[in-house]
């Protein structure tokens, strides 16, 4: 089983990190299936805005709910997440290569959110990378069990990890 997850300090060096590995996995001919982040923070209406790219095609869906820019509450639109929960799941019986999540975070740590679509993958023999938000650390490591292996947000280590779960070699 090839499972792995992100962990970094800074602020967005995951989800730079996971859109980079999926267009460059999708660059070399591969199918990745999951989601990654679309928009680096602070381009839009509020730094907490939030859309993902449903892997490999789309569509993209805003997963924030705009509670104006004076608000500190959480902005995630559950209902949004489950609908690229259900284009994930969708994708995960065709064509896939590889399992990508830019972020295991309070959805998933709840039982909820892309939980099920990452045990489908697992389940279908998929390499897995995901990242982990700093606040669900003990929850991922919880439903890991010690099976994940941690990498970091480092190009050339994450494709070498996918070329190997891949099985492809280095031209």
């Amino acid at each position: 089983m090839q499972f792995a997850v992100l962990r970094a300090a800074a602020g967005g060096d995951i989800d730079r990190t996971m859109t980079e590995l999926a267009d460059w996995l999708i660059a070399e001919g591969h199918m990745p299936v999951g989601v990654v982040r679309d928009a680096a923070p602070g381009t839009g209406r509020h730094p907490c805005e939030m859309r993902l790219r449903v892997l490999p095609d789309g569509p993209r869906i805003a997963i924030d709910q705009p509670l104006g820019l004076g608000s500190t509450g959480c902005r995630l639109d559950a209902g949004a997440l489950e609908q690229a929960v259900v284009e994930v799941e969708r994708r995960l019986p065709g064509r896939a290569d590889i399992f990508l999540l830019n972020k295991f975070a309070r959805q998933e740590a709840e039982g909820h959110g892309f939980r099920a679509a990452i045990g489908h993958a697992l389940d279908r023999g998929l390499p897995v990378l995901l990242g982990v938000g700093r606040f669900s650390d003990d929850a991922f490591d919880a439903f890991a069990g010690g099976l994940a292996q941690t990498l970091p947000c480092d190009r050339v280590v994450l494709r070498d990890w996918c070329r190997a779960a891949l099985k492809v070699t280095t031209p």
